[in-house]
C-alpha cells in the first residue's frame, strides 16, 4: 500500500466512527433513507454506506484503488459537514442521519 494509501485509510478510519455492523443496521432503519439526495432511487449518502460497509469488511490488504477512492470522499464529506452542526439537540436531527449514513455518528465523538 502506498503511503497516500496509508493516510486516506488513517484518515477515514477516524472519519468512521461506526463499525460495519452497526452502519449496516442504520442504514435499515426509516430515519437512514429519509435523508440525502437523491435521483429518484436510493440517495447518494445511504448508498455511500452501502459501500462503506463493504470496505470495511475487506481486509486493509485488499482494498482496491476504487476503495481509496471512495474512502477520500467519505473523508471529504465528514470534514464538511462536521463543522455546519446545528444548535441544540441533534439526536433526531437531519444532519446527524446524513453523516451517519456516510459512517459518522456525530454523538460517538
Amino acid at each position: 500500500m502506498s503511503s497516500s494509501n496509508d493516510t486516506t485509510a488513517e484518515d477515514f478510519d477516524e472519519a468512521v466512527n461506526m463499525t460495519a455492523g452497526q452502519l449496516s443496521a442504520w442504514l435499515e432503519t426509516d430515519e437512514s433513507t429519509s435523508v440525502g439526495q437523491d435521483d429518484g432511487g436510493e440517495s447518494v449518502g445511504h448508498r455511500s454506506g452501502r459501500r462503506i460497509v463493504e470496505i470495511l469488511q475487506k481486509p486493509k490488504d485488499e482494498r482496491t484503488d476504487a476503495d481509496h477512492e471512495h474512502m477520500r470522499k467519505v473523508v471529504g464529506y465528514v470534514d464538511r459537514h462536521l463543522p455546519q452542526r446545528p444548535d441544540g439537540d441533534v439526536r433526531e436531527t437531519r444532519w446527524r442521519y446524513s453523516l451517519m449514513n456516510w459512517g459518522h455518528d456525530p454523538l460517538e465523538d
